[in-house]
């Protein structure tokens, strides 16, 4: 069994509880044009050159689960002093669920939690195959429009329907919404978005506000980066959308 790995990140503490060990799998169903891993949503490995400093970075390799937990188990004295663990991220990491499951069993069995980013658009049996030893997920939700979601290359009920049999089943979800200009950000856009989260049983959703600091690696890929233009919102857009969202959710802003 391997596992297709973007990159390793260390150290990290914006990907759950404490000091972690992200683990960005390749490979992703969807096609944000907003995404600030672009280097994860092909599964081919893949070369970054950055003109201004000439550096090359490559991304993608295969790994197996034991190697990725060998990494992983070096931090293991920062992961219990500050609550920390694995993160499983992407990309869509549900994508190579068996090796996912794989990698959570051998780091459950070392002691070292695992926790799981996911878009949700993937077939309940890839949840399924995480679930005896993973309880805890960031779970995307983008849009509760199906036709925009489509465009994406997402299944709004699947997503839907993913979610609620996870909260339902006693995970510890913590949705995520990203906060994307001209997509997602109109008030009527807020309301069904927290509507459906909470629907699903739900209780606390966090805004993702959009930035563009993945914008680079677009031109080292050598693709166009659509949101380049795109302006960042302003504190005072989240706080009204905020105060739609908790209608139906406890909110935060990330």
């Amino acid at each position: 069994m391997t596992i297709n790995v973007s990159h390793i990140q260390r150290f990290s503490t914006g990907d759950g509880p404490g000091i972690r060990t992200t683990v960005f799998f390749k490979g992703c169903p969807l096609r944000c044009p907003w995404c600030h891993n672009p280097e994860t949503v092909s599964p081919e490995p893949q070369t970054l050159f950055y003109r201004q400093t000439g550096k090359t970075v490559v991304c993608g390799r295969t790994m197996t689960p034991e190697e990725i937990s060998a990494e992983a188990e070096e931090d293991a004295e920062f992961y219990r002093a500050g609550g920390g663990g694995v993160t499983l991220s992407g990309g869509e990491p549900l994508l190579q669920y068996r090796g996912a499951a794989e990698l959570a069993a051998i780091l459950a069995d070392r002691g070292i939690p695992t926790l799981i980013d996911t878009a949700g658009n993937v077939p309940w049996a890839a949840f399924e195959a995480v679930r005896g030893t993973v309880r805890q997920f960031y779970y995307d939700v983008k849009t509760a429009d199906a036709a925009r979601y489509a465009r994406l290359g997402g299944d709004l009920d699947r997503i839907a329907e993913n979610l609620r049999r996870l909260v339902a089943g006693g995970a510890e979800v913590r949705v995520r919404i990203p906060f994307i200009p001209g997509f997602n950000t109109s008030d009527e856009d807020c309301r069904r978005i927290g509507r459906l989260v909470a629907d699903a049983g739900a209780r606390r959703a966090d805004l993702l506000p959009f930035h563009r600091l993945g914008g680079a690696k677009y031109e080292a890929l050598g693709l166009t980066y659509a949101y380049r233009d795109v302006r960042p919102p302003d504190r005072a857009e989240l706080l009204r959308a905020a105060e739609i969202y908790k209608t139906f959710l406890e909110v935060g802003i990330e």
